[in-house]
């Protein structure tokens, strides 16, 4: 498991008395610096910072001696640019926090003194020294250290939002620990007994169906991108089903673990980073465990649709058709195509529960990274859906953009021998692909489709964002959980 604060705090003690090794304040661009410290403390900080021209630049940090009058160790002060307010910009706010302790390498108790006005400030500034204050550690032998401890000195009266934010990032961490584990320990198999080895101890039940049950129940994405592996696929169905839940929102998340490309084989520098194509069903998972932690009232159901794309004598071919449940038949054009073909299987079944929202997270295409580059997520489906979805991203802090759906698409997915072929061309690719799965989607049914190929996985680190698994998009989906709880 990975490194991450030992505990996550709020605290009402003044932030002069507070033992930590470090209190964190901040300073604006203008010369202000702010902090939950008296007026005299204040102005010995800014002598300090002055006489080593700290300007307070977006990003930037500067340590220094603890001010006469302050218990900690020392006072680490974080730029924050040309704001006013630290809630004028709340994710810019977990952006220069999260820098800050991803830049942390000793194991350290931090204790964040910046201005807390409201609820949600006090909440920023907990989810941005989570998410930056993560590190992975589970195949390395030198330990990356980080902070041992969190603290967010604020009001009594925001205590809830602290412990908020940590359920939420803990969602977060826990999506980039699935997309972080390598391949030949992260397999179908495995990924289904660690997702059900987590629902226990909370009110989720998990149902996992292998690969013998998929075969014979006319799962035929799933059967047939697997059917290359010696490591079968697996469909995992959590539920999280208050008693009192009126809306009911269904996850599909696409999971393979592996993505050689199958025998339409991808180069070799393309699948450095296919460890990652499961992001999908991470936060999928993730998500639904975050919801029932926070005991929102609100059904969930995530759709775990795991296989393994590989390129074995029993691999599925070019040219095969696969009969997806339900009886829509598809054409294989080209076998890295395929997580359109479990998130098939997975769409029909999710449907069969009814829900209110049905929404499809997978690392789909690489079109949506050459449309909207390795930050921003393209959202699709039906209009309300996806605005929805869109919203939630934007109050979440996640960069999400609605993309449409062009009729003239659909025509690339025509076959002479299958209801589809599950290709085409590549003018389009991420709009095509989420075309293709609006074949799966029954009339009537509200659906968002969401494109994280790049956003899910970076080797650039920034902000609050380390290199490796990101958990994009659960922020967003736990805000879309939370509208419909109220």
């Amino acid at each position: 498991m990975p490194t991450v604060p030992v505990s996550v705090s709020a605290s009402n003690v003044s932030a002069s008395k507070v033992k930590a090794d470090i209190l964190v304040v901040a300073k604006t661009h203008n010369g202000a610096v702010l902090a939950e410290l008296d007026k005299t403390v204040v102005k010995e900080l800014t002598g300090a910072l002055d006489a080593i021209d700290f300007a307070g630049k977006a990003g930037s940090s500067v340590r220094v001696a603890a001010p006469k009058g302050v218990s900690a160790k020392s006072v680490a002060v974080i730029g924050v640019g040309e704001v006013e307010k630290l809630e004028d910009d709340l994710e810019k706010l977990r952006q220069h926090v999260g820098s800050f302790t991803r830049g942390l390498d000793a194991e350290v108790s931090v204790a964040f003194a910046l201005p807390t006005p409201t609820a949600e400030v006090a909440a920023a500034i907990t989810l941005g020294a989570v998410l930056g204050a993560y590190r992975y550690n589970d195949y390395v032998s030198e330990k990356k250290k980080t902070a041992s401890e969190i603290t967010v000195i604020t009001a009594k009266k925001f205590k809830d939002a602290v412990e908020e934010a940590r359920i939420i990032a803990s969602g977060v961490t826990g999506a980039r620990d699935l997309v972080n584990q390598p391949p030949l320990d992260l397999y179908p198999e495995t990924f289904a007994n660690r997702v059900s080895e987590l629902s226990k101890g909370r009110k989720v039940k998990a149902t996992v169906y292998d690969a013998k049950y998929l075969e014979e129940n006319g799962y035929g994405g799933l059967h047939g991108v697997g059917r290359g592996s010696a490591r079968g696929p697996r469909l995992v169905k959590l539920e999280y089903s208050p008693k009192k839940a009126e809306k009911h929102l269904a996850l599909v998340g696409k999971g393979i673990t592996f993505d050689s490309g199958g025998l339409s084989l991808k180069p070799a520098q393309s699948m450095e980073e296919m460890k990652s194509d499961m992001g999908g069903a991470a936060a999928a998972a993730h998500t639904l465990f975050a919801v029932a932690d926070l005991g929102l009232n609100v059904k969930v159901t995530a759709w775990l649709c795991l296989a393994e794309n590989m390129p074995d004598g029993n691999a599925q071919r070019p040219s095969d058709v696969v009969t997806i449940l339900g009886g829509k038949t598809v054409e294989i054009t080209n076998t890295d195509a395929e997580g359109r073909l479990v998130l098939a299987d997975g769409l029909v079944s999710a449907q069969k529960d009814n829900p209110d929202l049905v929404i499809d997270i997978a690392t789909l295409t690489g079109a949506q990274i050459v449309a909207l580059g390795k930050r921003t997520t393209g959202v699709m489906g039906t209009e309300a859906a996806r605005d929805n979805v869109c919203e939630a991203a934007h109050a979440a802090g996640e960069q999400m953009w609605p993309m449409p759906f062009p009729e003239e698409i659909r025509d690339q997915f025509r076959s002479a021998t299958a209801d589809l072929k599950n290709s085409g061309t590549r003018e389009g690719g991420m709009l095509a692909a989420g075309i293709f799965l609006k074949e799966f989607i029954e009339e009537g049914t509200e659906w968002a489709h969401i494109d994280i190929a790049g956003p899910s996985f970076t080797t650039s680190p920034w902000g609050y964002t380390p290199e490796g698994g990101t958990g994009v998009p659960v922020r967003t989906l736990i805000e879309v959980a939370r509208g419909l709880s109220k």
